[in-house]
């Protein structure tokens, strides 16, 4: 790392981009940075400030899901629809966070970052302020569709910033910042829409997080310059991007990498889907308590994700600490699916919960390190290779949650046959796709 405390590509994006755009600095003028100290202590400021940007991006898209969550019953009665299509609600954010990632990326390849990723917040900020007047539950179906194809652009710009600033295990260390901030936003959502539906009605926390999308749009604007040289960017329509991404799945590693990352996720999906369920119907907990668990089980989450980016990455590879975390995930799954088989007997709550706490936390070494891992491989397409990796990990984890209830409210083995299911896939496409002995080999 240099001297400075930050990468080289993001003293050269400080630098380099705010010149040639003729931004301001944080001091107002062009930005130059003396040598020694002063240029220290203005690259980690302006470092501090792309981190809380990208965080902003990356913790948008799930605010704009889990603070909505206690207004559903609400939504039903004021619309006077069925709770079955309220759902539906949910599943076009969802959908459209998807999707949206396929078509931003390609065009952030080829545009440069700030312009899909700003028209992308002012079309979120359009589509979050129609759902606060929406008169029926079928056009608030539709622009929450069209909410999140817009807010997928924060996810997959801020994955490919990123890469255009960082690599190695510099960046490595960057997704597990990241992952601290996303994941203390869904912990958090569902308590904030809580506590605006005490001063308002479920229009409100539209109402807010229309607020928020104009607010961090500003701060885009203003703050986040272009990361993407012009030089680097593909001029191609979408034919090339189609060939771009049809190149990407043809790199062998980079496919392990994908599949590895969005089977992880799928096991942590089908925690969120039937962990409610579970803890309090099966095993008879509270709501408090629920609440209590699934805060635990998040600070674990975030907790390992940060002891691996200021602990583990650069002391030990990361296809070591990846491969540690995933099979504590296939252990912590094969011991959920024996206890909830009652092959232990009765065991109660707490094996099950300390089962759920080894589980979500295994998720802060697997996930950073398999993002780290697959766009390190794709300087040239960033972008492409953010869309893949977003889009192929929401389409998995929304196939494996609605498994998890399929054998009826009577038990929980779904649940853990969908956790071990995916974690030992993820373990078999990390070791037979990416081959990381072979890597390690032809390493000088």
């Amino acid at each position: 790392m240099p001297e400075s405390g930050v990468s080289r590509a993001q003293q050269a994006h400080i630098t380099e981009t705010s010149a040639e755009a003729g931004l301001p600095g944080l001091s107002g003028g062009p930005v130059t940075f003396p040598s020694g100290p002063a240029a220290t202590a203005a690259a980690r400021r302006t470092g501090l400030l792309v981190t809380l940007v990208l965080g902003g991006l990356t913790a948008l898209p799930p605010l704009s899901m889990d603070m909505y969550l206690p207004a559903l019953p609400a939504v039903t009665d004021a619309l006077h629809a069925p709770a079955s299509t309220v759902q539906l609600t949910l599943t076009a954010c969802l959908t459209g966070m998807a999707l949206g990632q396929v078509v931003v990326g390609p065009m952030s390849d080829r545009w440069g970052r700030r312009r899909p990723l700003l028209l992308g917040m002012i079309i979120y900020v359009f589509a979050t302020a129609i759902c606060v007047f929406a008169p029926t539950v079928e056009l608030l179906i539709g622009f929450r569709l069209l909410q999140g194809l817009a807010g997928a652009a924060g996810i997959v710009i801020a994955r490919a910033v990123v890469r255009d600033m960082y690599d190695g295990v510099e960046m490595a260390r960057f997704f597990s910042t990241l992952m601290l901030i996303s994941g203390v936003a869904p912990v958090i959502a569902p308590v904030i829409g809580g506590q605006v539906l005490r001063i308002t009605d479920w229009r409100g926390i539209f109402a807010v997080l229309t607020v928020v999308g104009i607010l961090l749009t500003l701060v885009v604007w203003k703050w986040l310059h272009e990361t993407l040289p012009p030089a680097e960017r593909h001029t191609g329509g979408i034919g090339d991007a189609l060939r771009t991404m049809r190149g990407l799945l043809a790199d062998r590693v980079f496919t392990g990498y994908m599949i590895a990352g969005s089977l992880a996720f799928a096991a942590l999906f089908a925690y969120v889907s039937a962990s409610p369920f579970v803890i309090q119907e099966i095993y008879g907990a509270s709501p408090q308590t629920f609440s209590m668990l699934f805060g635990i089980n998040s600070i674990g989450l975030i907790a390992v994700g940060q002891i691996n980016g200021k602990l583990l990455v650069g002391r030990i590879s990361l296809d070591k600490a990846l491969g540690f975390g995933l099979a504590v995930i296939v252990l912590a799954a094969t011991a959920l699916l024996l206890m909830t088989s009652g092959v232990f007997g009765d065991v109660g709550l707490v094996p099950v919960a300390s089962g759920l706490f080894v589980l979500m936390s295994a998720m802060g070494l697997a996930m950073p390190n398999t993002n780290a891992q697959a766009l390190m491989r794709t300087k040239h397409a960033a972008g492409s290779a953010s869309a893949l990796l977003g889009t192929s990990s929401f389409l998995i984890g929304a196939i494996a949650s609605p498994l998890v209830g399929i054998a009826g409210e009577a038990t929980a083995v779904p649940m853990a046959v969908v956790q071990l299911v995916c974690a030992v896939g993820a373990m078999v496409c990390f070791l037979a796709l990416c081959r990381p002995w072979r890597q390690v080999a032809a390493r000088p």
